[in-house]
């Protein structure tokens, strides 16, 4: 194994054990211990990609701050809807940097936390002593806002926020302190605390709002690409693809993707059913489209990011 595998298999040895000890921050928290994620594999977001291939240099080549007078941001936070693609732009650092990957869902280490009750300062300890221990990671602080998130529900002011937010701010600064690269998200700019934002924690904030529809289509044919390699096939007619995005502006890149992903396994239904049921047209994807139409209008969300 080159020096790469060795970092990655004893951060993958080290997590084990922690999460068998301190089971509740375990189960908020996920690692990869070698991510496989490339910037060129992310569609459009060229602001957002090059803001992360800036932050990278912190690790893959230090010395270019100090040469130009400066320091790399602590922490960078990224805000957008739900399916713009932020958690795949902290994993493409994480590749980049060859570091592990972190993903913290903040909205369950929440409720874990409230549910850990008294154990929450023996939490701080066991992640401050895991952190010391780790390779180089890149730590993925999920949806900072964690009240206003679908995982919660509704709007949650019955929360203790006041001791949450002493946790996190807890965690978040040891994390630094360590010297790990972080990355925070939020679909709900409008109401994130202060105190996450201030110099020294989510001091760089970068916008992911991808372009209609150039970002979005880019992100479908570099998904088209896969599944045709995935199949060793061609499974797409011609597609204008400008023309199908233009149909909606309501629905995310993530939620493109859904569509995509099911118009395609109508096409494995009907496979499997003896039809033959030709290839991915535009048609396809407009009566996959009045789906996703309909589902969200039953579910009255104003985002995108639901539908499955």
């Amino acid at each position: 194994m080159d020096d790469s595998d060795i970092r990655a298999e004893r951060a993958q040895n080290l997590w084990s054990s922690f999460t068998r000890k301190i089971e509740p921050l375990g189960r908020g928290m996920s690692l990869e211990a070698k991510p496989q994620q490339a910037l060129a594999d992310i569609g459009g977001l060229e602001g957002p990609k090059e803001e992360v291939a800036t932050y990278a240099a912190a690790t893959t080549s230090p010395q270019v701050y100090a040469n130009w007078g400066t320091a790399p941001p602590s922490a960078l936070l990224f805000i957008g809807r739900r399916g713009s693609g932020k958690s795949l732009l902290a994993r493409a650092l994480a590749t980049q940097t060859d570091t592990s990957f972190l993903e913290i869902d903040v909205p369950r280490l929440v409720l874990d936390v409230i549910h850990a009750g008294k154990r929450a300062s023996e939490m701080v300890t066991g992640w401050s002593q895991i952190l010391e221990e780790m390779p180089p990671l890149t730590v993925l602080f999920d949806e900072l806002e964690f009240s206003r998130t679908h995982e919660l529900g509704v709007r949650r002011p019955d929360l203790p926020v006041g001791q949450i937010m002493d946790f996190l701010l807890e965690v978040i600064d040891r994390t630094m302190e360590h010297g790990h690269l972080i990355v925070g998200t939020t679909s709900h700019p409008d109401s994130l605390r202060e105190a996450f934002a201030v110099p020294g924690r989510f001091e760089r904030i970068v916008e992911v709002n991808p372009r209609l529809p150039g970002d979005v289509v880019e992100a479908l044919q570099i998904h088209v690409r896969e599944a045709e390699k995935r199949a060793e096939r061609v499974l797409f007619d011609p597609v204008n693809w400008e023309d199908v995005v233009g149909e909606t502006r309501d629905a995310s890149i993530g939620d493109w993707v859904r569509i995509l992903h099911a118009v395609l396994r109508r096409k494995a239904r009907l496979d499997a059913a003896g039809d033959e049921p030709g290839l991915v047209t535009a048609p396809d994807f407009s009566r996959e489209l009045d789906r996703f139409t309909q589902a969200q209008r039953q579910l009255r969300s104003p985002e995108g990011g639901n539908y499955v």
